[in-house]
């Protein structure tokens, strides 16, 4: 039996885990999917916000700060990739400053002390490349950006070091109280287990009734996103938001971690499904705000579009803590800020456990630092030196994929960190191999084939969004609407 179960991979099950390796615990994470970190955690804004958005009477608004300051000593443990560039939330309406003000006494009433709003002259400073109509800008010194899926992965690695158990491919189908424990029904095996820690995304109400009466529901919200080639993101020295709306924190335009221009997402609520393809409109649309903030985006260097599923909870907050039923606790309706909120929500999952009577022994053991696989480039190498090392005998130094420039030996790392890696898409998301110019079309068969010889078993190429049967808008797909559209 073990003392506590988790339900579900993604970056708040996975730091849950990782906390509660710090102490004598036997302790499981279970994931339906083929790898931690598929659902909201890999399709997301990447973005550590500051805390001041969310209101101080909701649990969001008073967990993103507490979250968000733990992030670099995480990042020092983990190394999966934080950057604090700060944030700018802006505005061309001299009418708009009383609502700057606004959010910045809420940013106070939620701690937080590195807030100050700019004027024109200020921000040009800090941004050259911002629309010069800008007015005013709510300043936020310690927001960044991170790698999500990294953290997630991160997390999860160094869980199962310090002893976590990991399980995919395991979905939970069932959950039955027992007298002093539970007993998990999954597709593949049962589990039984003290305490059940429900982190189940986009499906955490139903996990939640399997064991309570309804209390609340999920409502998908989808955003879509425009993803520019590396190197582009130096456009812009900060994030960068559009005044928020009652659907979210408005479009934002940034630099990803590893210094793509990211663009998005605008907020579409769903009937319940959890269609992860983009659409060419919705892209437009998201082109043409973001030509609000700044025009220095080249179109013609576009690769990729994406859609990422927030998990909006009908009571429009977090769900974390106690429920009806002793034993049972929920870490539900994680939307944004959840990913810098995760660190504060495995606080209060810990203290919860706790309060219900788990004992919490440090384990002398217990290890926090997990070794990089990749590291940010900030130059990449002249094509002229890698060219000789593409089509060489295997050997660590090869190098597999050319845009990201990913050598051999990085990607047999990621295979043998304590979890198995069963698609492309996995690697993808640990070296970064096939996320260039080219989209996997040169690296990915050599990714394949190095799995299979490393592994022994076969590998499907496809990646997951071509397992999903989700349609993704093209590049020439897209270009050509615009070119159309600007007619």
């Amino acid at each position: 039996m073990y003392d506590v179960l988790i339900i579900g991979g993604g970056i708040v099950g996975t730091t849950i885990a990782r906390r509660l390796s710090r102490y004598k615990l036997s302790v499981c994470l279970v994931e339906k999917s083929n790898d931690v970190a598929m659902g909201s955690t890999k399709a997301n804004s990447a973005i550590v916000h500051g805390g001041y958005a969310e209101a101080n009477a909701k649990l969001k608004g008073r967990l993103c700060y507490k979250g968000r300051v733990q992030y670099e000593q995480l990042n020092k443990e983990l190394n999966f990739g934080f950057r604090k560039t700060g944030s700018l939330v802006i505005t061309t309406d001299e009418n708009n400053l009383p609502k700057l003000e606004a959010m910045l006494e809420n940013g106070q009433k939620n701690g937080l002390t590195d807030l100050k709003i700019l004027s024109h002259d200020e921000i040009m400073a800090m941004e050259p490349n911002i629309n010069p109509d800008v007015r005013y800008a709510l300043y936020c010194e310690g927001a960044g950006v991170c790698s999500p899926y990294e953290m997630a992965i991160a997390m999860a690695e160094n869980a199962v070091h310090n002893g976590v158990e990991l399980f995919l491919f395991s979905e939970v189908v069932g959950i039955d109280k027992e007298e002093d424990h539970f007993v998990v029904h999954m597709t593949n095996r049962d589990f039984k287990t003290r305490y059940v820690i429900n982190a189940a995304g986009l499906y955490s109400d139903k996990i939640d009734q399997m064991v309570n009466e309804k209390t609340f529901e999920i409502r998908p919200r989808s955003g879509e996103y425009i993803l520019f080639a590396p190197g582009t993101g130096k456009a812009l020295n900060t994030v960068v938001f559009q005044m928020p709306s009652k659907m979210g924190k408005g479009i934002l335009v940034t630099s990803t971690y590893h210094g793509n221009l990211l663009l998005g997402p605008d907020a579409i609520d769903e009937d319940g499904g959890v269609d992860r393809s983009t659409h060419v409109e919705r892209l437009y649309k998201i082109y043409k705000e973001g030509l609000l903030t700044t025009d220095k985006m080249d179109i013609e260097t576009f690769i990729r579009s994406f859609t990422g599923l927030r998990a909006v909870a009908s009571t429009d907050d977090f769900i974390v803590g106690a429920t009806a039923t002793p034993g049972f606790l929920n870490a539900a309706g994680i939307q944004s800020p959840g990913l810098t909120s995760s660190p504060a929500i495995a606080d209060m999952i810990t203290e919860e456990l706790a309060a219900q009577g788990l004992t919490l022994e440090e384990d002398p053991s217990y290890d926090p630092y997990r070794a990089p696989i990749i590291e940010r480039k900030e130059e990449m190498r002249p094509y002229s030196e890698i060219a000789p090392l593409l089509d060489i005998p295997s050997c660590p130094e090869k190098i597999i994929c050319r845009c990201e420039q990913v050598e051999e030996k990085t990607i047999v790392d990621c295979l043998h960190r304590g979890i198995p890696v069963l698609s492309v898409d996995g690697v993808k998301r640990r070296t970064r191999a096939s996320m260039g110019y080219c989209q996997g079309d040169f690296c990915r068969p050599r990714i394949k084939a190095i799995m299979e010889r490393e592994y022994g078993v076969p590998i499907d190429i496809r990646t997951d969004i071509q397992k999903e049967g989700a349609a993704r808008v093209t590049r020439e797909e897209f270009l050509a609407y615009c070119r159309e559209q600007e007619k």
